[in-house]
């Protein structure tokens, strides 16, 4: 399908189910047809390797990849018999208690407004102050020695258990370093007006100095472990709007991030409240972030599927298709010289399992090159 197509494609329908979509609280009585399948190789697309059916990339590799369309479990995506598992443990936040996030929510049913002198700005008069309780899960690897200095992922929408396994997998075998995980729940709701959108879709440092300031000391004191204060050390990683949410935080505090990990990343334009610096919001990544300003010294690896979200919405300001932004970020980051891993899987929808359960161990992998790991063969 032509590139144009794929953007105008049900335009003036209301389409778009699953988080990150901007309507994913219109009315339950509207019809929401499925996202068309893409091709890749689509002109405009850029050039990547195709991979045979059930393999991944290899860890080692910049670069764009296309991944088959049957999805075999990786084995380290399985609990592996005398693997040793790290402890998993959980504690909880509220809203009264946060200086950053107090709490907001949209109204049910309800979406917003069009600007009428501008599409790409969406007016919310239903959002108002909403308390939350979120839940923060943290993994600690049997391997982690107290009282040492250790690197960490934070996570989107946790808890991510599947993150824990393999991490327990690969840390046996020396293939990443010994790390912590931070599995940080959303505080509610979806896209503009709600507290999940305000969190993961804000183009700020907003949330990544939520992380340093409110979530981090505590997962310190309450669990004894002392996380790296360098950016090598540190790594982002998320889905949908958690997946632009990880890149917004490496990107607006690189002194703190340099590593990000991100499944179909909702790099369009669902920023609200509107902000006349990044009018476009995650789209602006690739329209103008990335190509206008230096490198930064980030690695990342992202996929999207070849079902990913089209949602022209009410908005229907050319900015709301998934493939197509993340296609534009893979071209970005390579005129960059950015080191990037790019994967379009074939037969995939919007931060689908199949896709994950085989490729996340080879995305921490490719992740966490170039960083220490203590018993790794040369």
């Amino acid at each position: 399908m032509p590139r144009f197509l794929r953007i105008m494609f049900l335009v003036g329908t209301i389409t778009g189910a699953g988080f990150g979509s901007a309507l994913a609280q219109t009315s339950p009585a509207v019809v929401r047809p499925a996202p068309p399948s893409r091709a890749p190789h689509t002109p405009g697309d850029v050039t990547a390797t195709e991979l045979p059916d059930g393999t991944n990339a290899p860890a080692n590799a910049d670069g764009n990849f296309i991944l088959g369309p049957d999805h075999k479990r990786a084995p380290e995506s399985s609990v592996q018999q005398g693997v040793p598992q790290g402890a998993v443990l959980e504690f909880t936040m509220n809203s009264t208690d946060s200086k950053i996030y107090p709490g907001i929510a949209r109204e049910a049913n309800t979406f917003g407004t069009v600007d009428p002198t501008d599409p790409a700005k969406l007016l919310v008069p239903t959002n108002h102050p909403a308390p939350y309780t979120r839940r923060v899960t943290v993994y600690i690897p049997q391997q982690y020695v107290p009282g040492t200095v250790v690197p960490f992922i934070v996570g989107a929408d946790g808890p991510d258990r599947e993150l824990f396994t393999v991490l327990d997998n690969l840390i046996a075998e020396h293939r990443v370093p010994v790390m912590v995980a931070i599995s940080i729940g959303n505080g509610s709701g979806d896209a503009q007006g709600s507290e999940r959108g305000l969190e993961y879709d804000t183009m700020s440092g907003r949330y990544a100095e939520f992380v340093e300031q409110e979530v981090l000391p505590r997962v310190e004191s309450q669990y004894h472990v002392k996380l790296t204060k360098d950016p090598e050390g540190r790594a982002t990683t998320g889905g949908s709007s958690g997946g632009s949410c990880a890149l917004i935080m490496a990107w607006y505090h690189p002194e703190l991030y340099h590593r990000v990990l991100t499944y179909s990343g909702t790099y369009v334009n669902q920023q609200w409240p509107y902000n006349s610096q990044t009018p476009h919001g995650a789209w602006e990544f690739h329209e103008h972030l990335i190509p206008n300003n230096p490198a930064k010294p980030l690695r990342i690896w992202m996929e999207v599927g070849d079902r990913d979200l089209l949602n022209p919405n009410v908005m229907n300001d050319h900015m709301h298709d998934w493939v197509v932004a993340n296609e534009e970020m893979a071209k970005v980051l390579a005129a960059k010289g950015y080191h990037y891993q790019y994967i379009f899987a074939r037969n995939a929808g919007r931060v689908d399992h199949a896709v994950k359960q085989q490729t996340l161990a080879e995305a921490l992998e490719y992740l966490w090159q170039g960083y220490p790991i203590a018993g790794a063969k040369n």
